[in-house]
């Protein structure tokens, strides 16, 4: 005699159970968002001292309209000199940051001006983005979701700014998950509103380390003005603080 089959009947929350155990699980991002902030900030610049030369084109409708030379000092995040080297006309100004504070001193003009990160420098170069690179310090950061770009995979992070001195108020930012390298940026108003575009292109080898040498920071209103930034020439140096004060700034060179 063959024996009947008998059917088992499973209750539902039981398979629901046992499929989910064997399902995949989306894991997230095994390092912390701000974490992925701070090693994006090293992949721009070094921690110890350091200068680089900064070149800024601006472009209307790919037609070259206005060029800069810098010579930025920077230590740990939190000191910046940029000195502008040309137009000659211009020589001698000098951007002295410290923490949030922004000061510009002039030739043949005693006392410095105050200035603001987020005022515009040249084109669509604010003094925040030659003076200060420290997003992990000035933002609060949230990882929203993860995109692919070829084979790259990239974490997307949103940034909130920690206080009105910043820079930005807030930015939509794009790093690798490999490298932790930038790959863009969208810099927003406090309103919400889309102010300019940032990509982050060309790594070389620059102080060391493979790093973007080309940053295109682009109008979001005016997609045919834009403005080029080309890093060369760094190199650890030694920067003692009193280097990073209004008194020491006559004597740079």
């Amino acid at each position: 005699m063959i024996a009947k089959l008998r059917t088992v009947c499973w209750p539902l929350a039981l398979i629901a159970a046992l499929a989910g155990a064997s399902s995949p699980v989306a894991a997230g991002p095994s390092v912390s968002a701000q974490e992925i902030v701070r090693r994006a900030d090293e992949a721009r610049f070094p921690r110890e001292g350091f200068e680089v030369v900064v070149s800024i084109r601006t472009f209307q409708s790919d037609k070259a309209t206005e060029t800069r030379l810098y010579k930025v000092l920077s230590k740990g995040n939190e000191n910046t000199i940029v000195m502008t080297l040309e137009p000659a006309s211009e020589r001698g100004q000098i951007l002295l940051m410290k923490g949030r504070d922004l000061w510009m001193f002039l030739p043949r003009v005693s006392q410095p001006v105050r200035l603001s990160l987020a005022q515009r420098l040249i084109g669509q170069v604010s003094n925040g983005d030659i003076a200060r690179a420290n997003f992990s310090g000035d933002y609060n950061a949230s990882v929203t979701g993860t995109e692919k770009v070829g084979r790259e995979a990239l974490y997307v992070l949103d940034l909130v700014a920690v206080d009105r001195s910043v820079t930005y108020q807030r930015v939509r930012y794009w790093v690798a998950q490999s490298t932790f390298r930038p790959f863009k940026a969208e810099f927003y108003s406090l309103s919400g509103r889309l102010l300019k575009t940032c990509s982050y292109e060309d790594y070389k080898s620059l102080g060391g380390k493979l790093r973007p040498t080309r940053l295109i920071m682009a109008d979001a209103l005016n997609k045919a003005e834009e403005s080029v930034l080309d890093y060369s020439a760094m190199k650890a140096r030694e920067l003692p603080d009193y280097v990073f004060t209004k008194e020491y700034l006559r004597r740079l060179e």
